[in-house]
């Protein structure tokens, strides 16, 4: 992998990781057309994923800190009850990746096809938002278990997570402010897990082919920094309900991607 391969894949999965167009599908589609196989070495897709994870500890630092200090206060607060329903919601992508991790893994073949698809799913999702009225609930417990079905879902490359979950955050009838930022902060810890499984599978094997560092550098400044851009770019706009460009977006993408299969 080349340096302007690492920065071109780092700046893609920074954008779509929060963008609601898919970073797993938009990966897909990279490794299709420059021809780079980014599961070659997993150190890459390590750093990567934890450059995106630094970016929402950047934007929410403050959010992250209060739930901190609330939960070592040791008693049943707001912040505890937070905190409950992000573990709440950690429920259905556990249960997927632990027990369908392989079958998850085979989706990621190149398959443009189902890339297409999913991502014309996602253009419904999103789409479906701008039908309904806005609510105003604080996502109760249910809604946040819902919203981890959405979760585990975009596990489909070409499923969009942040707009499987926030278009069912917002079909629910939950604030909108509320949906953005317990969308981003709901995705830490299965993010830091996968992660870790893929550590584990690296201490386990060779690591690929053994990409230099300059690429892992590039690759994880240029995820970091295009991260923090559209997490912040995306709380906005999910506050202001204008999500669909992203829908027409994904129709185009998910139909060239059919058509050119």
């Amino acid at each position: 992998m080349t340096w302007i391969e690492a920065m071109i894949l780092g700046i893609v999965q920074g954008l779509t990781e929060f963008l609601p167009v898919s970073s797993s599908g938009h990966l897909e589609i990279g490794k299709v057309l420059l021809n780079v196989d980014v599961k070659e070495d997993l150190t890459f897709t390590v750093l990567v994923h934890f450059a995106t994870v630094l970016s929402t500890i950047t934007v929410f630092f403050k959010d992250i800190k209060d739930l901190g200090t609330g939960i070592f206060a040791f008693k049943w607060n707001k912040e505890t009850r937070y905190v409950a329903k992000i573990l709440v919601s950690m429920i259905p992508v556990l249960i997927v990746g632990i027990l369908y991790r392989e079958e998850v893994e085979s989706l990621f073949s190149g398959n443009l096809v189902l890339v297409g698809g999913a991502l014309l799913v996602t253009a419904l999702l999103l789409i479906s938002t701008q039908l309904v009225k806005s609510g105003n609930k604080n996502i109760p417990f249910l809604d946040a278990l819902l919203m981890g079905i959405a979760q585990a879902a975009a596990v489909i490359p070409g499923i969009s997570r942040s707009g499987a979950t926030i278009s069912t955050g917002l079909l629910l009838k939950n604030s909108r402010s509320e949906v953005a930022r317990f969308s981003f902060l709901m995705v830490l810890l299965p993010i830091i897990g996968a992660a870790l499984l893929d550590i584990l599978s690296m201490s386990s094997s060779a690591g690929g082919d053994g990409i230099s560092v300059l690429p892992l550098v590039i690759g994880f400044l240029a995820a970091y920094l295009s991260g923090f851009m559209a997490c912040r770019w995306m709380i906005s706009l999910v506050k202001k309900g204008n999500l669909y460009w992203f829908a027409l977006y994904c129709a185009i993408v998910g139909i060239v991607s059919i058509v050119f299969a």
